[in-house]
């Protein structure tokens, strides 16, 4: 189902620096509870707005900013890692991130579950390019009426999520519920 996905003609919606209001990176700091991360992907980078928040907030040493669409590669090359080059776009594709096994402390995959047409390959994928001890953190838009975000109909529960986690591997599944529009789930390798 293709109209689940963001429309990369409306990237500029995704530089919405409100965006960083609604969903804090301190939040999602205090939130994973790491204190050393050196290596963070995240997952859906789209314009890389949380790539930037979060490479800032974590002082990561790189920050591998994945996405499905070229559109938003290709914005991010020209406009992102001229300032940040600690920051990396990588094409993706839906089920597959293109890298290494055991490289990154934390994953971050922020208003994209609902668009996913296979969550638990994907959650799988994800899993492997953790390090043992690396989390997931995954943040969507709540399954409630808003003037904001996707439709209703493709919104997911957390605990949805948190079964899809489990079946993945995950342990230690967390669910904040401490933002307005969003619900933030947080998964362990062990």
């Amino acid at each position: 189902m293709e109209g689940k996905k963001f429309n990369p003609k409306k990237l500029e919606k995704l530089n919405n620096i409100e965006r960083l209001k609604d969903i804090p990176p301190e939040f999602i700091r205090k939130a994973v509870g790491l204190v050393n991360v050196e290596t963070l992907v995240d997952i859906g980078a789209g314009t890389g707005l949380f790539s930037v928040a979060l490479l800032n907030e974590f002082k990561c040493k790189t920050v591998y900013a994945c996405d499905l669409s070229d559109i938003m590669i290709d914005w991010m090359k020209e406009n992102i890692v001229t300032k940040y080059s600690e920051i990396i776009p990588l094409k993706s594709d839906e089920t597959k991130v293109p890298l290494s096994d055991d490289i990154a402390e934390l994953a971050v995959m922020i208003s994209l579950h609902h668009e996913l047409n296979e969550p638990e390959v994907v959650l799988k994928d994800v899993y492997r390019i953790l390090r043992k001890g690396g989390k997931l953190l995954v943040i969507d838009w709540k399954k409630a009426e808003m003037n904001e975000g996707p439709p209703l109909d493709i919104r997911v529960c957390p605990d949805l999520v948190k079964k899809q986690l489990l079946k993945a591997g995950f342990e230690n599944i967390q669910v904040f519920d401490g933002l307005k529009k969003h619900f933030a789930i947080i998964g362990d390798k062990r």
